[in-house]
């Protein structure tokens, strides 16, 4: 039997994407997704872009003995990749609870089977989240975490340390904690994307849609901050280049690569765009007018945050290639390809 791969949470946005470069590099993956924030047909377009359906089975791992169920029925996976997790800043304010018991719960039960397993490794989406609003930029991996703005990003800060700690204490397990930015755009297939179910929370899909007609208008959070147009600034990187990293991780691992139990390395672009600028560069590469007001502040928001990402190219060998106007045009492909427009 060849080893597989364990991708969580693989029929989600980041998840699929990385399921597919997996195939390509001639992975087997094997996929657990509850399906909560996703949708079943992605493995069909999984299958349409790699000519392999990936293997799938539905539950949430914060179920003990389903989790342990899985890991008897499966004795060859060689890594995880743990993508599975709410995800959504705002929600977590208003439902802390339901966002620790997911997330943590979720990683616990998954490393106590890799230990009893024997499943030594563990790649681990995690977010810049952890950085809080920092107090010098570019962020570097030496650029300490501060508290998290919201109890999301708490979730990402405390499942870092769970790994750390764990992997110290455990010899035998290696985890890597991919810490990225604002993922964006499609697979340039069309046939995969970011998916929301409901109102989207992040900003390109909100983009999207409303350029579709599925909603009325943008809102753009707060336009009264310290940046040179005064809306808030990310690092987006392009969602097939961030699932490349991915790849180069599991690599990494399986082939003892790494220099200690636990790292991390931030994966973006090393460039900084402002709401407004995304706003303006989709019009432009789309040629599609799009409605958009401004409105308050969100909760849990930062103000503006970019990578450094030299660490992560020089010892990964990895770096994000993909523009941010093509990344834009393949977002706006998949949304026409979602909603049968021309």
């Amino acid at each position: 039997m060849s080893k597989q791969i364990l991708v969580t949470g693989g029929t989600g946005y980041i998840g699929s994407h990385t399921v597919v470069e997996l195939q390509n590099e001639g992975f087997d993956v094997v996929i657990v997704d509850d399906l909560s924030n996703s949708s079943i047909e992605v493995l069909d377009a999984i299958e349409k872009i790699t000519g392999r359906r990936p293997a799938f089975e539905k539950f949430n791992l914060t179920d003990r003995d389903k989790t342990n169920a899985f890991f008897e029925k499966y004795p060859n996976i060689e890594a995880v990749i743990h993508f599975a997790a709410y995800k959504a800043v705002g929600e977590s304010v208003e439902k802390p609870l339901e966002y620790y018991r997911n997330n943590l719960v979720s990683l616990m039960n998954l490393l106590e089977n890799m230990k009893r397993h024997e499943v030594a490794n563990l790649v681990f989406s995690s977010s810049c989240t952890v950085y809080g609003q920092p107090d010098k930029l570019p962020v570097t991996e030496d650029t300490p975490r501060k508290p998290a703005e919201s109890p999301y990003g708490n979730t990402k800060a405390i499942s870092e340390d769970i790994m750390r700690d764990f992997s110290q204490a455990s010899k035998d397990i290696k985890c890597i904690a991919l810490r990225y930015f604002n993922p964006i755009g499609a697979h340039p297939s069309a046939l995969i994307g970011e998916l929301p179910v409901g109102v989207p929370n992040n900003l390109v899909p909100f983009i999207t849609q409303t350029a579709a007609g599925i909603r009325d208008e943008l809102k753009i959070f707060g336009d009264d901050y310290n940046t040179p147009d005064g809306t808030a600034i990310r690092d987006y990187i392009n969602v097939v280049d961030l699932a490349k990293a991915h790849v180069v991780a599991i690599d990494r691992l399986i082939n003892n690569k790494q220099k200690e139990s636990f790292e991390f390395f931030n994966i973006g672009t090393g460039e900084g765009y402002s709401v407004m600028q995304l706003v303006k560069t989709f019009i432009e590469v789309t040629g599609v007018d799009l409605k958009y007001s401004v409105t308050g502040r969100r909760a849990g928001d930062i103000e503006k945050i970019w990578a450094d990402t030299s660490y992560a190219n020089a010892e990964l060998g990895w770096k994000a290639e993909k523009t941010l106007e093509e990344t834009l045009k393949s977002a706006w492909e998949w949304e026409k390809q979602l909603r049968n427009l021309k």
